[in-house]
């Protein structure tokens, strides 16, 4: 009976890992991108190759860690209106599914007085 909660902590675990490696990766493409930007400018000093590179890097993660986070708070945002969406919709499933069993018995009951 312990199966759930390990299953819930194997998948937090696998979440974080997966987004470690992805984080990693970012920084990797960040790092590529810079070097690539840098390249064709051959008048800078290996000083000056380094901090434009630096900053390249500083900026675009920041620019990522933005987009992640508003793709991160609209898939917040579009839970919670799914989750409302799917509320009001069981409750009118049980609200019609109540109408027809009430209108089967009046139904029932008015065949069985004849």
């Amino acid at each position: 009976m312990s199966g759930p909660p390990r299953q819930g902590a194997d998948d937090a675990l696998a979440n974080e890992v997966e987004g470690y490696l992805l984080w990693q990766a970012r920084i990797a493409e960040a790092e590529q991108r810079a070097h690539e930007f840098t390249g064709p400018l051959e008048w800078l000093t290996t000083a000056q190759r380094e901090e434009i590179e630096h900053r390249y890097v500083t900026d675009a993660l920041a620019r990522s860690r933005a987009d992640l986070e508003r793709i991160a708070a609209r898939c917040t945002s579009l839970r919670a209106e799914y989750e409302h969406r799917y509320q009001e919709l069981k409750r009118r499933c049980v609200a019609v599914t109540l109408a027809v069993c009430a209108s089967c018995t009046a139904v029932a009951t008015l065949l069985l007085l004849l």
